[in-house]
Parts: structure tokens; C-alpha cells; sequence
């Protein structure tokens, strides 16, 4: 497979992990009305991590040291992140929370000008601010920044080095055995942050079968697929492509929840899906409008 077919199967891929990950919000605002959001992050992850470790336990022996302490790294980035993004959600508001958390958008270029010291185009930067400025139409009925807008954004910051980390270290080869030990690590993070109060466990079969559809589809599958894509996205384009994520949640809330289309959320849908058009044509056509996609990555 040649690195542009690699490429447009990297960000197909994506988009169907931000499918994924949307239509999981209507889902789970039912289930932490009732069982604590920490409690329900530490069961989702460890049977995840549990479920990852027996089945592809082979990969995970063929990481050298230094791969193996790249996946706690990145593990602890988005643990992390999952944690900050719960607390801060207690405080605040889930739209405004939802544009907070999107503003990763805007940091990862900025993380990977700064950190990795790689030029950031103009025309990359044009559809972040496209991207963030849909964000805001979906999300954003007024802001007001406190303790939780504050740990909300530090979330962000944390999920941004998470991208660029996977920019910079995933390859092909090692997705596999790199998203197991990542998962493992989110899952004694989560596991620390339930435990002192006691961990609650779903109690209906309706409750269990949202777990599992977490489980299954948006922590075991979603990591592979963004650990794999990333091996074949610069950070900042994969960020930009996941924004399309707050645009899914908007059309499961509408298709299958109790919410009602607004003009705002069809023009922010339309500024993210412009922002994702424009860097993909960009990639395919004008390759050097962004930075280099990377097939191979030693670590």
C-alpha cells in the first residue's frame, strides 16, 4: 500500500472513530445520572485493559524498552486527561465543556511547533481557526471561565500531547502492542482516582450494555485506530479530522435523542466538515502546504 492510500485509509478511519466516539454521548449522560463518572471510567478501562492484554499479549512482548515507556507515557497523558475532563464536567457545563476539550485543536499545532520544532503552515492554521470556530456554534451558549473551564482545558492540553506524542512515535507495526500498554496504564489511573470512594458497578443490563459498547467500540477499537492512524497523520491533521467528533454527537443527539436541530449546530457542523475538507485537499494535492506524513517512526 503506498503512503497516500495509507493516508486517506488513516483518515477514513478516524472518522469513523469520531462516529464512534459521538453517538456515545447521548449514552452515557443516561448512565452517570447514576453510576459516578469516575466509577464508570475506571470499569470501562479495565475491562478493556483486561480484555486487550490476554488477546494481544503477543504484541505487547515484541515493544522493546523504550517503545513499552513511550506507551506509559502516552497512557498517562490520556488517563490523565479522561480524569481532568471528569472533574472539570462536574462544574461545568457539558456544551461549554465539549468546546473546551475541542480546543485541542488549536494546541496540538501549537505543541508541535513548539515541542518538535516543525513549521506549522498558514493554511493548516486557517482550518484549525475554521475548525475551532465551529467548535464554538455547536457548543457555546455563552462562556464563562472558572475552576472547571480551567481543569476542563488542561484536559485539552493533555489530549493535545497526546496527539502529538502519537504523531511522533506510532508506526504501523507497533500499534498494536503500543494500544495495549497505553490502555493498561488509563486503567490503574482511573482505578486510583475511583478507588478512595468505593467503586460503583452498573447495575442493570442496560447499564452493562452501554459499558460494553465503551468497552468494544470507543476505548479497545478507538485507541488501536487513532494509534494506527497517527502512524500515517501528521498531529495536527488528525486533530483537525477528530474534530468532526462534537458534529457526530450533534447528529446522534438529534437522530436518536430527545434534541432538536438548530441553525447553529448546522452551521458549526458545516465550518468543521469545511475545516476537514480543506486540510484533506490540501494533503492530496498540495503536499507541502502541511507537514510531511510520517510512514515510518523509530523508537
Amino acid at each position: 500500500m503506498t503512503g497516500s492510500a495509507r493516508s486517506r485509509l488513516a483518515t477514513i478511519l478516524l472518522v469513523s472513530l469520531t462516529a464512534v466516539w459521538g453517538s456515545t454521548f447521548f449514552l452515557v449522560r443516561d448512565l452517570v445520572q447514576t453510576l459516578p463518572a469516575m466509577d464508570f471510567l475506571a470499569v470501562r478501562f479495565s475491562i478493556s485493559a483486561v480484555v486487550m492484554a490476554v488477546v494481544f499479549w503477543r504484541p505487547v512482548r515484541a515493544l522493546s524498552r523504550r517503545q513499552v515507556l513511550v506507551g506509559v507515557g502516552l497512557g498517562v497523558l490520556y488517563g490523565l486527561a479522561q480524569i481532568f475532563q471528569t472533574v472539570g464536567l462536574a462544574t461545568t457545563p457539558a456544551s461549554v465543556s465539549g468546546f473546551v476539550t475541542g480546543t485541542y485543536v488549536v494546541l496540538t499545532p501549537v505543541f508541535t511547533a513548539v515541542i518538535l520544532r516543525e513549521r506549522v503552515p498558514g493554511s493548516t492554521w486557517a482550518a484549525v481557526g475554521l475548525a475551532t470556530g465551529g467548535l464554538a456554534l455547536l457548543s457555546l451558549n455563552g462562556l464563562s471561565v472558572g475552576a472547571g473551564e480551567a481543569i476542563t482545558l488542561l484536559a485539552a492540553a493533555l489530549y493535545a500531547l497526546h496527539i502529538v506524542g502519537l504523531g511522533r512515535h506510532s508506526a504501523s507495526e507497533i500499534a498494536t502492542g503500543l494500544s495495549v500498554v497505553q490502555m493498561v496504564v488509563i486503567a490503574v489511573i482511573c482505578l486510583v482516582g475511583a478507588a478512595p470512594g468505593g467503586i460503583v458497578l452498573p447495575h442493570t443490563p442496560r447499564q452493562w450494555a452501554t459499558v460494553l459498547y465503551m468497552v468494544v467500540f470507543a476505548s479497545i477499537l478507538a485507541l488501536w485506530v487513532q494509534t494506527w492512524a497517527q502512524a500515517h497523520l501528521p498531529a495536527t491533521r488528525a486533530a483537525i479530522v477528530m474534530t468532526l467528533e462534537p458534529v457526530f454527537a450533534a447528529f446522534f443527539a438529534v437522530t436518536f435523542g430527545d434534541e432538536s436541530a438548530t441553525l447553529r449546530m448546522v452551521v458549526g457542523g458545516a465550518l468543521v466538515l469545511t475545516a476537514m475538507y480543506a486540510v484533506e485537499l490540501l494533503a492530496r494535492r498540495r503536499p507541502g502546504e502541511l507537514p510531511a506524513e510520517v510512514l515510518h517512526h523509530e523508537v
